[in-house]
């Protein structure tokens, strides 16, 4: 249950300068909100009263969320760079961390969605082999993929960004790392207990190690979340001064690019070599005009 966490002047959340921080506010929100759903949603499986179907619901939405949370970061950095793919060629860190990040958090949340659905069908249908085979293996899958991203968000190197942006950024991906492998080993608990020694059934399909490790990797992650908040608000602050630009000769590219977007037409006639004295001529004068001023 990780996100990115960058220091990117390149990002895109919103159109508009207004919009666009609201819009970077919201993506932070909203993961904040999904971690302490997450809490809320293991805390019920660990619960006595029979709150263990509400609680897979409360689960499924937090990754619900989760997983827009990460869409959402990668359009935006694509759309930081206009949507011009060829640039990651010159900036492989852009590739590799601020695109590969979110595409791999995304598809870490849909599989421990669909691992928690299982659960969920599981419960109401009663006991399938096949469904608990499934649930158990996507329960691991989804928490490696969150762990290989979280590598991924913590093998940048910046060259300009501004250091107590970057102190702020390792204070995110720690947590995110630790929260990561608290899922992933409460996954491989869970399968050892499902198929080992102990058989559990139904909703007793995920076990209580599960619950309580996935618990604990929570509220790690919530503290994560909370301090990606300030990190954002210090990073609007700072308005891309200090942040890290596109290396390789990428952000000289873009900035050309973007101010060369002149009309056809008018790019033709300028190169034109009577171009410019075509344009300075003085208009002519009506054939009526003339008339009135002779006489």
């Amino acid at each position: 249950m990780v996100k990115l966490a960058t220091a990117r002047e390149s990002r895109m959340y919103g159109p508009g300068r207004l919009s666009r921080n609201r819009w970077e506010y919201i993506n932070a929100g909203l993961h904040v909100f999904a971690a302490v759903l997450l809490c809320g949603g293991f805390a019920a499986q660990l619960s006595y009263r029979g709150d263990a179907k509400s609680g897979l619901v409360v689960l499924l939405v937090s990754l619900a969320i989760l997983a827009a949370v990460n869409a959402h970061d990668l359009v935006a950095h694509m759309a930081g760079i206009d949507f011009r793919v060829y640039l990651l060629g010159l900036d492989a860190q852009m590739a590799l961390v601020e695109l590969a990040v979110p595409l791999v958090q995304a598809l870490g949340a849909a599989l421990e969605f669909a691992g928690v659905l299982l659960l969920f069908i599981q419960a109401e249908r009663g006991y399938g082999y096949r469904l608990e085979k499934h649930a158990v293996n996507t329960l691991i899958a989804g928490p490696a993929m969150w762990v290989l991203g979280s590598i991924h968000n913590l093998c940048q190197v910046y060259e300009r960004a501004d250091g107590h942006i970057q102190v702020l950024q390792k204070c995110v991906q720690i947590p995110f790392l630790m929260g990561s492998l608290l899922f992933l080993v409460g996954g491989v608990f869970n399968r050892q207990e499902v198929f080992g020694r102990v058989r559990h059934h139904g909703l007793e399909t995920a076990g209580r190690s599960w619950a309580w490790l996935s618990l604990s990797g929570s509220l790690i992650l919530l503290v994560g979340s909370l301090l990606n908040v300030v990190k954002v608000f210090k990073m609007q602050q700072m308005d891309g001064i200090r942040l890290e630009k596109l290396r390789g000769g990428a952000q000289e590219r873009l900035a050309r690019e973007r101010e060369g977007r002149v009309p056809l037409i008018l790019e033709e006639n300028r190169r034109r070599p009577g171009g410019e004295a075509r344009a300075a001529a003085p208009a002519s004068t009506p054939y009526k005009d003339v008339l009135v001023g002779r006489s």
